[in-house]
């Protein structure tokens, strides 16, 4: 089946299971793919403020940067081709989702995740011998390709490959593994930019091709999932398989029920109709928008340009990399903050908490700046340059607690199982979609809009967080399958769509 983001998982009881060497093997290995993609975001951001690149690639850009006097605060990064550098990524990613959708299905989750190491692979080879602006944009168009078919086979092996008990962790570890990931890149650009020579960016964007290697690698050697091999008829291989990840050999009813399930599966001829009936209603109108929120808090608009950022904000060039190095830290730390609560305390508790906190800190990073940095004119001292940094981080925290890990792990797991593939697909092309359109316009609005942009982004988190309060109910320690009976039928407002009628011959989107 299809499926980004992270996590589909796999029935309600919990069947006899050790933690076998395999599993943690397999799960540290396909998890690199979430590396790849963190770097992938992080370097971009640190290359396109180094002057080397710029003057060979965004003379135009370089001149801007260099000009004193006349520099804008706001405007200096302000170009569409430096733009496309970095979301020409995203746009990949989202167009070869539906590639790969077909791939995981037919050719299984271990093949598709060597496919995303080839394209990996291949595109870090022309990022870091790049000589022209096209050399640059293939490179960043085939490793989207290879984002959009990692996110696509990634999680879903993790979910499938895990132990029920310890899947919500695993399932984060993919997006821990972003995290390290962007920080580092921030760590990698902070020494690359002192390279005399000009040629430091290279070995930014070449580096990639380590944890690059790693899934190519890695994907060779694990085995395929069970719940893959059964889905394309291999039984006897699968019932092999699953007796080897869970280091026991009574694996009937685990194997039973993987069986049964791909059967229901099979039987939907058109997952993505199957997908608009209206008893899906609730959980794609919450897995669409959780994806849009998710960009319109910011947060990639900050991870992304974070040096530029802090470049505007008048810090010298290795101060802001230091600034983004620290932020990157953050983000990981409290990721991990998320794999500790998201069980205990639940994930409504952890979403409101954080709408909370992002709120206040972002209106006070556009107080500030819009006090103290003017188009022309800088006057932040040093007081309140460090309060923006305390701020940008209380905000990249919050989110790495709620939105960063959430955004995909509800989806994954309110979806029913016959539906969950194409439900995973339509939420990561919905990331990436905005992802791209927040990447490619973010720099301009920043020149157009100033400090407003961060008004912009408060208000989105204000409506988010309603979103939330109304719509969003608790799925903490609920079996998957049951998620019908015990939410979605108990819901003050989606239990309307739960009435086990007949769904309405159009099965129109009423979001």
């Amino acid at each position: 089946m299809a499926g980004g983001g992270f996590g589909a998982a796999s029935g309600g009881g919990d069947f006899e299971a050790k933690i076998t060497p395999l599993v943690i093997i397999s799960c540290i290995m396909a998890a690199s793919g979430g590396l790849m993609f963190g770097y992938d975001v992080g370097i971009s951001g640190g290359v396109t403020s180094m002057p080397s690149f710029l003057k060979q690639f965004f003379p135009v850009v370089y001149k801007k940067t260099q000009e004193t006097g006349l520099e804008s605060n706001y405007c200096k990064y302000d170009n569409q081709g430096l733009q496309l550098f970095t979301s020409s990524l995203y746009l990949a990613a989202l167009i070869s989702t539906f590639f790969a959708s077909y791939t995981t299905r037919s050719l299984g989750r271990k093949l598709t995740m060597f496919i995303a190491g080839v394209f990996f692979v291949v595109g870090t080879v022309f990022n870091a011998a790049a000589v022209n602006l096209a050399m640059l944009i293939i490179g960043r168009i085939l490793l989207g390709c290879g984002v959009g078919f990692a996110n696509q086979a990634v999680p879903l092996f993790l979910s499938e490959i895990a132990p029920t008990r310890i899947r919500g962790a695993l399932n984060i570890l993919f997006q821990l593994n972003i995290t390290i990931g962007i920080l580092f890149a921030n760590l990698i650009n902070s020494g690359t930019a002192k390279i005399e020579g000009g040629y430091g960016w290279r070995v930014s964007l070449g580096l990639a091709g380590i944890p690059a290697g790693m899934l190519t690698v890695g994907s060779l050697i694990v085995v395929d999932t069970p719940n893959s091999l059964i889905e394309r008829g291999k039984l006897e291989e699968g019932k092999a398989v699953l007796k080897r990840i869970r280091g026991v050999d009574n694996v009937d009813p685990e194997f039973l029920e993987i069986v049964e399930a791909s059967r229901v599966a099979k039987e939907v001829k058109h997952p993505f109709r199957n997908l608009l009936k209206r008893r899906n209603r609730p959980q794609l109108v919450i897995a669409i928008w959780m994806q849009i929120f998710q960009q319109f808090t910011g947060i990639n608009a900050i991870m992304f340009y974070a040096p530029v950022l802090f470049q505007t904000l008048g810090f010298k060039s290795d101060a802001s990399l230091y600034s983004a190095v620290i932020t990157g830290a953050v983000n990981v730390l409290s990721t991990v903050v998320s794999i500790y609560f998201v069980d205990r305390a639940g994930r409504r508790v952890l979403l409101l908490e954080a709408g909370v906190q992002m709120f206040l800190s972002q209106l006070v990073v556009a107080i500030i700046m819009g006090l103290k940095v003017k188009d022309h004119s800088n006057n932040l001292g040093h007081g309140l340059a460090i309060v923006v940094v305390l701020m940008v981080c209380s905000f990249v925290s919050s989110f790495a607690w709620s939105w960063g890990p959430l955004g995909w792990l509800i989806p994954s797991e309110t979806f029913p199982l016959e539906a969950r593939s194409a439900g995973q697909s339509v939420a990561v092309c919905t990331n990436m979609l905005f992802t791209f359109i927040i990447a490619q316009a973010f720099l301009s609005m920043l020149c157009n809009m100033k400090f407003g942009i961060f008004l912009f982004f408060t208000f989105w988190v204000f409506v988010m967080t309603i979103f939330v309060v109304v719509l969003i109910p608790e799925t903490k320690g609920v079996p998957i399958e049951e998620m019908t009976e015990r939410v979605w039928k108990q819901h003050w407002f989606w239990k309307r769509f739960m009435d086990d009628v007949e769904d309405d011959p159009k099965g129109k989107l009423h979001a």
